[in-house]
């Protein structure tokens, strides 16, 4: 065999090492000691409860206006769902929504 052809046997066999590793994702984390998780883990009183947040309605969606609302409803986060914008289903407990119109207009308020 000559140095070229080996050189693009070498090249074909380490692509396919490269695709055949990045094909399966990264690697798993290492298991988080029980400190970990317990860091990461919510705090029960991180449930979303939307009817203090309620007076957000018609107001405009600034941002002190949404920190008050989520930190009225207990919630860990906040979204600012959009007229027409895709949003995803899942349900999260910790989460609040606030439904806004073209105009950035909070219009309701709703935990999930």
């Amino acid at each position: 065999m000559t140095n070229t052809a080996l050189a693009a046997v070498a090249s074909l066999g380490m692509a396919a090492l490269m695709v055949g590793c990045a094909s399966h994702g990264p690697a798993p984390a290492a298991a988080p000691s029980p400190t970990q998780s317990q860091a990461q883990a919510p705090a029960p009183d991180m449930l979303c409860n939307a009817q203090p947040a309620q007076a957000a309605v018609g107001q405009s969606s600034t941002a002190s206006v949404v920190e008050s609302a989520r930190a009225r409803s207990g919630a860990r986060m906040v979204r600012i769902l959009r007229p027409g914008q895709m949003v995803t289903k899942e349900f999260d407990t910790q989460r609040l929504n606030l439904e806004v119109d073209a105009n950035g207009h909070i219009l309701a308020v709703r935990c999930g």
